[in-house]
């Protein structure tokens, strides 16, 4: 997950932070809120272990991304042939 945060948008939020919980508090909470994230992200990874593996053990596909992805590669690669001559010829 990607958040667009622009430079000087950043600096108002810490800005914010310093006046609303002192310069002291802030770094604390910095490493809270990291540690918090830190333990979101090994949990939704043992859940998605879990189910890669509960998954497997029933014997259903998990890879239904990776071929349809490789499917629309084919597609593309197929178009490309199509159109090529015609783009040469332009």
């Amino acid at each position: 997950m990607y958040l667009f945060i622009s430079g000087a948008e950043l600096i108002l939020i810490l800005f914010v932070a310093v006046m609303i919980f002192g310069t002291d508090k802030v770094p604390e909470i910095a490493r809270g809120l990291g540690k918090t994230m830190r333990q979101i992200k090994d949990a939704t990874n043992d859940i998605k272990h879990e189910v890669q593996k509960s998954a497997e053990k029933n014997g259903i596909d998990t890879n239904v991304a990776s071929d349809i992805t490789k499917q629309i590669e084919e597609v593309k690669d197929d178009f490309d042939n199509l159109t090529g001559p015609i783009k040469r010829s332009l």
